[in-house]
């Protein structure tokens, strides 16, 4: 079922209430928006609470020469190759 823009299964019957009380206990604690939340019952009679949460899509922007730029695509073949031909590091150490 859906609640709230949420994916919500259960390996038991789940009203439509009690999801939604799963729904607002995840997003309050995710960080990220929650996309969907799994419920589970184990053998001691409590629930586990899964949910799978997917930051913000962003577009990456570079700083390169000075300029400010999200795309190379609009450059000129000489700046793109120029572009290409420089040492990249990974951030990863020396």
């Amino acid at each position: 079922m859906i609640v709230d823009n949420v994916k919500v299964s259960a390996d038991f019957d789940l009203t439509e209430s009690e999801a939604a009380n799963y729904v607002r206990y995840v997003k309050e604690r995710a960080e990220n928006p929650v996309q969907t939340v799994e419920v589970h019952m184990c053998d001691d009679g409590k629930v586990d609470v899964n949910y799978e949460a997917r930051g913000e899509k962003f577009e990456r922007i570079r700083r390169i020469t000075g300029y400010l730029t999200g795309s190379l695509e609009t450059w000129n073949d000489a700046k793109q190759a120029e572009e290409s031909e420089r040492v990249k590091h990974n951030g990863r150490g020396f």
